[in-house]
């Protein structure tokens, strides 16, 4: 008989950090696969799951030592400290959110662990790893968040009002970057009330936007748009199509009063979207909330975790969004873990196997060696 599969499922230890990566719902989804899943005491309370509830879904609860204690797969939702898993067996899957390129170090210490290591925020952009996107699943609701945010940091209400006292005009909305985030962002300032536009630099997304009932913005006179990326992704835009978007958008910018700026290249420093003069020519009262703030930023003056007035804008960008709304980013990050776990499970071998298409992207190390291509092109 083939021995069950532990998955060991840690508390968080990042500051800020509020997710879990397992909920009751996946835990008991994991139990009928044939695993055996360990949740570290206190894992859940930040998302208002109790030790209870995981008890009741069939998951042995205890202090970390006994949790990691044999474990096969460790789920985390950000990279574990490696000298917490001393005692996981080489050979043992960690699944998380990893940050390869910026925990350089924590990978090499993974691979001399003997760890495999699987970043599930390099998961493909493909059709049979859509629901195991976490990117996707988090970005939906941080899009969310960001307009929540910037309409709460904003002096005046959103949708037009008739009064008796008058009329209250609506908010002009402008999101820049219409991925997932950016797509949820534009859907929930319409909700809320706002004229929304929006810009991006794949021509593709025009049809979206305008699906959502927002105002493309988009440099029409200027051919060789590069912005179609590999993968799903955003990649980089021809020069002459950049200064053309920058003169169209600073007349446009001067307009609106909130802005949401979502724009990343994977592995690389969030591009600049948003000047210091771009702001000053904004009304004072204005709300820009950058997404990317996290990874340098997409507007310039934006800090991590606060709030920055200049020229009378205020500038906002969490560290973290989707930790502002732990529940359901935890339900969602969750749900991917197991749609990859499940996806792969192989009943005679007792767990999961990876084939060559997902497994090859989103492996970083294995058997003592980082084996990730763009990481080991990194060491060249």
């Amino acid at each position: 008989m083939t021995p069950q599969r532990r998955i060991a499922v840690l508390a968080e230890r990042a500051t800020g950090e509020t997710r879990v990566a397992a909920t009751p719902e996946t835990v008991r989804k994991l139990s009928a696969l044939g695993a055996l899943v360990a949740v570290e005491a206190g894992a859940g309370l930040s998302a208002s799951i109790s030790d209870a509830d995981y008890r009741a879904a069939g998951a042995e609860v205890g202090p970390v030592d006994s949790v990691l204690a044999g474990a096969d797969i460790v789920f985390a939702v950000q990279g574990p400290d490696p000298a917490l898993l001393g005692s996981v067996a080489s050979g043992a899957w960690v699944v998380a959110i990893l940050d390869p390129f910026g925990q350089r170090a924590r990978v090499d210490a993974y691979a001399a662990a003997g760890l495999e290591v699987l970043a599930m925020e390099l998961m493909p952009r493909i059709t049979r790893a859509q629901s195991m996107d976490v990117l996707s699943s988090q970005s939906n609701l941080a899009g969310y968040k960001a307009v929540l945010a910037a309409a709460d940091a904003y002096g005046r209400a959103f949708p037009m009002m008739m009064t008796a006292a008058g009329t209250v005009s609506a908010a002009r909305c402008f999101v820049m970057g219409v991925g997932v985030a950016g797509l949820q962002a534009i859907a929930t300032a319409r909700r809320l009330g706002a004229q929304v536009s929006a810009t991006d630099v794949r021509s593709a997304t025009k049809e979206q936007i305008q699906s959502l009932g927002a105002k493309p913005i988009f440099v029409e006179s200027v051919a060789g748009i590069e912005g179609e990326g590999s993968g799903g992704y955003a990649g980089e835009m021809s020069e002459e199509y950049q200064r053309a978007q920058a003169e169209l958008v600073s007349a446009h910018i001067a307009k609106q009063d909130i802005v949401i700026t979502t724009a990343l290249i994977p592995g690389r420093a969030a591009p600049r979207l948003v000047t210091d003069a771009q702001v000053a020519s904004m009304k004072p009262g204005s709300v820009i909330f950058d997404l990317a703030a996290p990874q340098g930023g997409n507007v310039e003056g934006s800090v991590p975790d606060q709030v920055i007035e200049r020229h009378g804008v205020k500038i906002i960008g969490y560290s973290n969004t989707p930790a502002h709304l732990p529940a359901d980013t935890s339900a969602l990050y969750a749900r991917n873990l197991f749609n990859f776990v499940s996806a792969f499970w192989d009943k005679e071998q007792g767990g999961p196997v990876l084939d060559a298409e997902i497994g090859d992207a989103v492996r970083l190390t294995r058997g003592g060696q980082v084996v990730h291509p763009r990481l080991q092109r990194q060491d060249s």
